[in-house]
């Protein structure tokens, strides 16, 4: 079954019809006329110039032999000022001349008169799809530009150069510090250090961010008129394209009033010429400003809970009696009971060290909820461990935030990969076909949970190279010559070199499969010839998927194969073209690769949007 698109995709665009055939004209226009946004029409090539000028159109229809002037003399005015715009030509003369001349102004459809309306309107369809996703990928890129405008706005931020210099500060940044960013730029952090912070904490920061890594903790700064002010700052070293250092970027929040309650709480509570009744009054007033801001929780050494505040009552949704009893490990996420979390934060704190970890809990309701937990030990008179306080801020939003940024990097890298099938005329689902079926491989050859699902993510961009491959070789309807071949495999180079300099475990991973799917395991592949487990296991699973589904579907240049064809073709190249396990693993599950390619037809697919 051929692919299918929803018509009514076609209300976004504007389209001229150039046509010298007043009958076939109207006929056409009035079709087009009730599926675009607004549709111009013209009745030769001048005619066709001039509205193309007054108008700009998105898509172009032309007829080729016109009075005055014809469809190729128009379309190569039109192209000196727009090389992008899809053209569609129809014509009566099924002549190589006309067809040669079209190719090279890149038209995208070459249609042979009378016109078959289904075949005509899917050639449209095949044009529009790839508008569509450019257009779905700007609106994610402005989308991702929002979030991060969201994430500075909200922190206090800077960036700076490889020797710590200021580039750039926030307006947080200059409220909470006292400087303007014309005082701050250029000078060295070192111009809001407290004098209070030991020189080890800097040395670790710097070896940290040098050897790539981010770095967090908590810092006590000075402000310009001395007073002192306390940050969570996490701070990351951020690369260029190539490679090469790019800047640092330091993300803080303030924490300074929980601190400043801290050491009131502390001093006053050191203090010997006070009373008992005037520390017990200042206890009281500290403890009621903490609990109005902060979460507390209290646990013995044997972690059941003793005590809760009303924050933590407000974030959780328990009443004080529902939860004092219980073990700690029933109000936290059920993967930290697999793991047996809260023993493990028992037998640190035992050790009377202060733990900070960012943990789920989940409310009495069931859902989930993100809290930066810093758990202290405390020690009696007798200098025993008598109990635990865990005081949490609630980063439920932020984390939310950060999630939601990352499924937009997801939809973008296969929104990616999908512009890249597009070109060569494939359906977008061949590469969401071809991430489940990673997944699923990566998973029975023994891949974690973490490893199998970044596969899932970088496999649509296996032929995102094709991008840099031309037209005329990319759809060409038939066997290429060995000049042509050589240029098609230059697409897993393409692919590779666009995706190599980055840091992000997505795009690094979605290098890898560029690079490696068309290596085969007898050592007779592209382009390294590398051979069996030479070949990153990425490479090799994308292979088997890849193939699996392109045998099984219509290209531009053969048929889709029965499946028995499929099934004899890998049992063939087993050990030659493909790893061997991995295709032992396919046929010992075939049914579940089945169940996937029939739940993702693209006829299926297509008519739900019906």
């Amino acid at each position: 079954m051929k692919n299918k698109f929803d018509l009514d995709i076609l209300k976004k665009y504007t389209v001229l019809y150039v046509e010298d055939n007043k009958e076939i004209s109207e006929e056409i226009a009035f079709f087009l006329s009730l599926k675009v946004k607004e549709l111009f029409i013209a009745y030769n090539g001048e005619e066709g110039i001039d509205l193309f000028k007054q108008n700009k159109p998105e898509i172009i229809i032309t007829d080729i032999q016109m009075p005055i002037m014809n469809g190729i003399e128009m379309i190569n005015i039109i192209r000196q000022n727009n090389k992008d715009i899809p053209i569609v030509v129809t014509t009566a003369f099924n002549e190589s001349d006309y067809l040669l001349q079209a190719i090279n102004l890149h038209v995208d459809a070459y249609l042979i008169k009378p016109l078959n309306l289904k075949e005509f309107m899917e050639s449209i369809g095949k044009i529009v799809e790839p508008m569509e996703l450019r257009v779905q990928l700007d609106e994610n890129n402005y989308y991702l530009e929002q979030f991060k405008n969201a994430v500075e706005e909200a922190s206090i931020f800077s960036t700076s150069d490889e020797y710590g210099n200021i580039k750039e500060v926030n307006k947080n940044f200059e409220l909470i510090s006292g400087y303007t960013k014309e005082e701050l730029i250029g000078k060295p952090h070192s111009i809001i250090r407290h004098e209070d912070m030991s020189a080890e904490v800097y040395a670790d920061m710097w070896k940290t961010i040098k050897s790539g890594k981010v770095w967090n903790g908590l810092l006590k700064n000075k402000k310009k008129n001395a007073k002192a002010y306390y940050v969570i700052l996490e701070i990351s070293p951020i690369y260029n394209k190539d490679g090469s250092f790019r800047e640092y970027i330091g993300i803080r929040n303030d924490v300074t009033e929980l601190e400043e309650y801290k050491n009131i709480l502390k001093n006053e509570l050191d203090t010997t010429h006070q009373s008992l009744d005037e520390n017990l009054n200042y206890t009281q007033q500290y403890e009621d400003a903490i609990n109005a801001t902060t979460a507390i929780m209290k646990t013995d050494t044997k972690n059941i809970i003793t005590y809760v505040n009303e924050k933590f009552c407000e974030l959780s949704g328990y009443d004080n009696d529902e939860v004092v009893g219980k073990n700690c490990q029933e109000i936290r996420h059920e993967k930290y009971r697999k793991l047996d979390k809260c023993e493990q934060l028992k037998d640190e704190l035992s050790n009377n060290k202060i733990v900070h970890e960012i943990l789920t809990n989940i409310t009495k309701d069931g859902e989930e909820y993100t809290v930066d937990n810093l758990i202290y030990p405390i020690v009696g008179l007798s200098e025993n461990i008598v109990e635990h306080i865990h005081v949490m801020h609630d980063l439920t939003e932020i984390i939310k935030l950060n999630q939601e940024i990352i499924d937009t990097q997801k939809e973008v890298v296969l929104t990616m990969g999908a512009i890249g099938e597009t070109r060569s005329r494939e359906t977008g689902l061949h590469v969401k076909r071809v991430a489940e079926y990673s997944y699923h491989l990566a998973k029975l050859i023994g891949l974690s949970e973490e490893e199998a699902a970044l596969l899932k993510q970088a496999s649509p961009m296996h032929d995102i190279g094709k991008v840099g491959i031309p037209d005329s070789i990319l759809n060409k309807p038939g066997i290429l010559t060995y000049e042509e071949f050589e240029v098609m495999k230059t697409h897993v180079t393409i692919g590779h070199e666009m995706l190599k300099y980055s840091h992000r475990a997505i795009l690094k991973a979605s290098s890898i499969v560029a690079l490696t799917h068309h290596e085969k395991w007898n050592g007779t592949g592209y382009p390294n010839a590398l051979k069996g487990e030479e070949i990153h296991i990425y490479g090799r699973i994308t292979a088997i998927a890849d193939v699996f589904d392109a045998l099984g579907h219509d290209r531009v240049y053969k048929n889709a194969w029965e499946l028995d064809d499929i099934l004899s073709f890998f049992k063939k190249e087993s050990g030659s073209h493909f790893d061997p396990k991995l295709v032992e693993l396919f046929f010992n599950h075939l049914e579940d690769f089945l169940e996937i390619r029939k739940s993702m037809r693209d006829d299926v697919c297509e008519i739900t949007k019906l």
